[in-house]
């Protein structure tokens, strides 16, 4: 059979991409077993590998993919709050919340993170586990690595991830998403070796299988990040249309995802908002907390003044559309 040019060209590309990635996979198995990685371990992912394609394709079409690429206008979080805080969503969550109240309760006052958090983030992360991701997480994080884009990233990754097979966790288990996140709360690996904890006393730390486990895991991530005990996240509030706005501007930049930061206020006390005519919907604060306001869909919408116990669910994916459904899936389960 004779075939066209491009289709040569084509074969010729492939095998020049396989060979590159081959040699690749010999610099990340030094790399590994120069972190302490066994060779047994090393020597039974490496050759397994091959280049994933289509994980480079979805990882380049995330928003933010293109650094070149103009910022796009930020979409009302109306639609995003009725897909991630919708009642099949919170009823899930309620349920689970109720039959798993005795490992919650045991947590949180470890923790002094809330039993509906953990709960929360669970349901937002992969729906109380109805999808954790069946991406093989060694073929997705080495394919990310080789691409070059976020080398040191995800070469780090791809190694934490030999890490955890040679924990005794096999390699099946640890299946996720293409972008590497894997587990009940969709760790990355070198996340699960810094947080994950064993909830159930087993000896395991199984964030694939256990919920104990998983949630202990995502109370131990919200310490580390700063968690304060008996601090809510927030409050709902009405804003008043004659307020100045631009006074209240925050004149400082964030080192860490600047754009989402940037929709905040800075900060003032309950009090100082009470006095410019924003009130709570709802429950209240006292008035010595301070809380920067965030106004979602802008004046005239919903607004909430936030905590710095919301900033800590920020450090968990940090997106305001996130944290808010988090925050509000949250008081929703717990009502």
């Amino acid at each position: 059979m004779v075939l066209p040019i491009s289709a040569l060209g084509g074969s010729r590309a492939m095998a020049q991409d396989s060979a590159g990635f081959d040699a690749y996979m010999t610099q990340l198995a030094a790399q590994a077993m120069a972190q302490g990685v066994t060779r047994r371990t090393v020597d039974a992912v490496i050759p397994t590998l091959s280049f994933n394609q289509r994980v480079v394709e979805l990882d380049r079409a995330q928003p933010g993919g293109n650094p070149a690429s103009p910022a796009s206008a930020i979409p009302a979080f109306a639609p995003y709050r009725a897909k991630h805080v919708d009642a099949a969503r919170i009823a899930r969550g309620r349920i689970k919340y109720q039959a798993l109240r005795g490992v919650l309760g045991r947590v949180e006052r470890e923790t002094g993170v809330p039993e509906s958090i953990m709960v929360s983030i669970w349901g937002n992360e992969t729906n109380y586990g109805a999808y954790t991701g069946d991406f093989d997480l060694p073929r997705s994080l080495a394919s990310l690595a080789y691409d070059g884009r976020r080398r040191e990233l995800f070469a780090q990754e791809f190694v934490d991830s030999l890490k955890i097979i040679d924990r005794g966790i096999a390699r099946d288990t640890i299946k996720g998403s293409w972008a590497g996140a894997t587990g009940l709360p969709q760790f990355l690996p070198s996340m699960y070796l810094k947080v994950a904890r064993d909830g159930d006393g087993d000896g395991r730390v199984d964030i694939w299988n256990s919920e104990a486990d998983a949630l202990a895991s995502i109370a131990n991530y919200f310490v580390q990040a700063g968690w304060r005990p008996n601090q809510p996240w927030g409050v709902a509030v009405s804003v008043p249309g004659s307020l100045d706005r631009l006074a209240l501007a925050d004149r400082t930049s964030s080192p860490r995802c600047p754009r989402v930061h940037d929709r905040h206020t800075r900060w003032l006390t309950v009090g100082e908002w009470r006095s410019l005519g924003v009130t709570p919907t709802g429950r209240t604060l006292p008035d010595t907390t301070l809380a920067s306001l965030l106004e979602p869909d802008g004046p005239g919408a919903t607004a909430y003044l936030l905590t710095g116990n919301y900033r800590v669910i920020l450090d968990y994916n940090c997106s305001n559309f996130y944290a808010l459904s988090v925050a509000l899936l949250s008081d929703a389960v717990a009502d």
